[in-house]
């Protein structure tokens, strides 16, 4: 071999081997990866260009003076380089580093944020790191690390309320899934159901009787809710994965994982079941729920919720455990919308169901005066629902029965109040007062409506 073609063999090896195959994502499952990740860094050390010089313990060391996102903008310069972090990432000390574990001792605001940065920053590392693999091999690989973290587990949490593990779980898993289509995303539910036994846990709680597994239900609800629901920015997103949470369960067990994830809790930070039926709930108690069903009514697109579903959801909602009492169903249609609200009592009135009709129209009003709501919104409703009847005679009947029910109402709250002592029974006195009140202010619109019509 001359001179010349030795300067060419040298020049040569100056420079990183480029692949005469070009990777692309939509085949990356035509390239299934090697036995091991540590086998594929080995192979890749012949890639890295002027990295080749650097024994891989050296390379680690230069990491560590990296921060996660300089570690992630550094992935994206070659697939070798991007290898090797991934093979960094696997070892003990640079979990013991990266992965922040001080989930009960934030208390500060500001440190909370930086944790949630933290695993934000993660979580984009770990998308570009694993973007060769297929989508299954890439969520086993990212699982195996985040399952060896205690917070990041249900059932493993010693501190479970205070605690932002899950949240952390939360930010890493939007950012490391932003973009994926709908496919891929079924694959990451699916895949997180079966590594954490997340569908035989609702299974329990949802067959068992309220309240028989308190920590379990509260570990469902935190999961779901700063894990899969809460870190979206687009309520298209958090559609996606509340369908994919309800879906598979049947209409009655629907409305009690609503209740689990969104409804009430006590001071001691359980599920609250008895609160909507035992007295008068105050709306942020309803509000969270009702803001699921505005959410699943919405859907405009995959149509996997009707209106009818949504309705039907919402009584038997009102039904858990028990039967609500009517003023918190009323306060919940309220917060839901006027369509839903509208929907819902013109299928009362369809039904002929005209005394829960008339019932549910007097509880508007109660709860539209207790909560300072216009009540000219109550009569404009009442209006509306006397559409929906076909003739004069239904209408009047319905007005009727209306009537009837502020008297009864009425009257019960009175022989309560004459029945014990006043200064006992406040909250009955003030339930009361409050009743004559709507009842007063629901008839002058009426008259206020009519006379305007003249």
């Amino acid at each position: 071999m001359d001179l010349k073609a030795l300067d060419m063999e040298s020049d040569t090896s100056k420079f990183t081997v480029i692949p005469a195959h070009k990777y692309r994502r939509s085949s990356r499952s035509q390239h299934q990866p090697s036995s091991s990740m540590a086998a594929t860094v080995e192979q890749s050390h012949s890639a890295r260009g002027h990295f080749e010089r650097i024994p891989t313990e050296v390379f680690h060391m230069i990491l560590e003076y990296l921060t996660v996102k300089e570690i992630s903008a550094l992935s994206m310069v070659s697939k070798a380089i991007s290898s090797c972090i991934a093979g960094n990432i696997s070892t003990l000390a640079w979990r013991n580093r990266m992965m922040l574990q001080e989930f009960h001792k934030c208390g500060q605001h500001n440190k909370e944020d930086s944790i949630l940065e933290h695993y934000r920053a993660l979580g984009l590392l770990f998308k570009r790191c694993t973007f060769l693999l297929p989508t299954k091999e890439r969520l086993k690989f990212i699982y195996s690390k985040l399952s060896q973290v205690p917070c990041f587990t249900m059932g493993r949490c010693s501190a479970m309320p205070g605690c932002l593990g899950f949240a952390s779980y939360g930010v890493f898993l939007q950012t490391l899934i932003a973009g994926w289509d709908e496919l891929e995303c079924h694959r990451v539910f699916n895949f997180l159901c079966d590594f954490t036994s997340l569908s035989r846990k609702i299974h329990t709680v949802v067959t068992s009787k309220s309240g028989v597994s308190p920590r379990l239900e509260i570990q469902i609800r935190r999961f779901c809710r700063n894990v899969l629901l809460d870190h979206w920015q687009s309520s298209r997103d958090t559609l996606f994965w509340l369908t994919r949470i309800l879906k598979p369960w049947p209409m009655v067990n629907q409305a009690r994982l609503i209740y689990i994830i969104y409804g009430p809790l006590t001071l001691d930070g359980r599920i609250g079941w008895q609160k909507l039926t035992e007295g008068a709930a105050e709306e942020s108690n309803v509000k969270d729920m009702a803001d699921a069903i505005r959410l699943l009514h919405g859907d405009q697109e995959t149509k996997e919720w009707t209106a009818d579903s949504v309705i039907s959801l919402i009584d038997e909602l009102s039904a858990v455990p028990s039967e609500w009492l009517l003023e918190n169903s009323a306060r919940l249609l309220i917060l839901c919308g006027n369509r839903i609200c509208y929907t819902s009592m013109a299928s009362k009135a369809v039904n002929g169901r005209v005394n829960e009709l008339a019932r549910m129209v007097v509880f508007l009003a109660l709860v539209c005066e207790k909560d300072n709501y216009c009540m000219d919104w109550a009569v404009k409703m009442m209006q509306k629902i006397c559409k929906v009847f076909s003739n004069a005679e239904e209408k009047w009947n319905f007005l009727q029965t209306v009537e009837n029910v502020f008297c009864q109402v009425t009257m019960e709250l009175y022989e309560s109040v004459m029945a014990g002592d006043r200064n006992e029974d406040t909250d009955t006195f003030q339930s009361l007062c409050n009743v004559l009140n709507a009842n007063a202010h629901f008839h002058t619109e009426i008259l206020y409506t009519f006379i305007k019509k003249e």
